[in-house]
């Protein structure tokens, strides 16, 4: 495969009260991405288990190219609660597969030709698959064209200052929502000014092609040097929220590499997110007026 889109980090089941659903935002990237007709790949780690045998089998189903290593560790697992609002609420087990993702020749050749790559905070809390993001990020080619997206995606308490710095000065695409930007704002020393301004503080500081803030039922924003596009919000019947945010970064991503325009990429993502906030779960198939096949 060449020009690859990869999602990096955590695949893991959301065990929602209905029942587990496969999730971890990276794998939910990856998949939104190839319903947009681009080669795309999950890279994780599964425990040689029934679990992680399923992850596989489901990632197959699909037809989403996954390079998942198993690992002498349980496969993730994510106990989810959803409120009154439809807002998940995430109990996130510790030291399983997708915290030892190891660093492979195989997984380096993959790097080698990949065009874009999403990648969080979630997936760094433990070292061994923060190394192996970090050697991945180094393998990839290192042009103007290579979008590389960190998605905040704070969960838990399990992420710090130096890994959000590290981050933020590896990617050139920032995706945060508006609890994440008042957090970090915090973190970073600067609270108290508009989200606006925060955001024009980090595109600059960081040297960004692109910042996206998501504003749940405020809509949201793509800021890039010297122009903000805005989108409102569109009004639906909410099933619940899990795997929106990750919908939106693929279908604007997707459509970036396609050659729309940020406005035209903007309106697509906020289409998609809307779609699956409608459906129960993170992987809905997208309807073709929006993935366009």
């Amino acid at each position: 495969m060449k020009d690859i889109v990869v999602g990096m980090g955590e695949a893991l089941w959301d065990v929602l009260p209905e029942g587990k659903k496969i999730g971890g935002a990276p794998a939910n990237f990856a998949y939104h991405v190839s319903q947009f007709g681009l080669p795309s790949c999950v890279v994780s780690a599964i425990g040689d288990d029934t679990l992680g045998r399923e992850i596989e089998e489901n990632f197959t189903s699909k037809g989403l190219t996954h390079h998942l290593a198993t690992v002498p560790y349980p496969t993730g697992t994510v106990q989810v609660e959803i409120d009154q609002a439809g807002i998940p609420q995430y109990e996130i087990k510790e030291n399983v597969a997708w915290d030892n993702i190891p660093y492979t020749a195989r997984l380096e050749a993959i790097a080698e030709n990949t065009r874009a790559v999403c990648f969080g905070s979630l997936a760094q809390r433990n070292v061994v698959s923060r190394n192996t993001i970090n050697r991945f990020l180094d393998a990839m080619p290192q042009d103007r064209e290579t979008l590389v997206v960190f998605d905040v995606n704070l969960r838990q308490g399990f992420y710090n200052k130096e890994i959000l710095t590290n981050s933020m000065e590896r990617c050139n695409i920032l995706k945060i929502n508006d609890e994440e930007l008042v957090t970090v704002s915090r973190m970073f020393g600067y609270p108290g000014i508009d989200l606006q301004d925060k955001c024009w503080i980090l595109l600059g500081k960081y040297n960004l092609k692109m910042l996206i803030l998501t504003c749940g039922i405020n809509g949201s924003y793509v800021f890039t040097p010297g122009r903000v596009s805005f989108q409102p919000t569109p009004k639906v019947e909410v099933a619940d929220t899990v795997g929106a945010g990750d919908s939106f970064t693929a279908a604007f991503i997707a459509s970036i590499l396609k050659g729309l325009s940020v406005e035209e990429a903007h309106l697509k993502a906020v289409q998609t997110s809307a779609f699956v906030c409608t459906k129960k779960g993170a992987m809905p198939i997208l309807p073709e007026e929006i993935t366009g096949k």
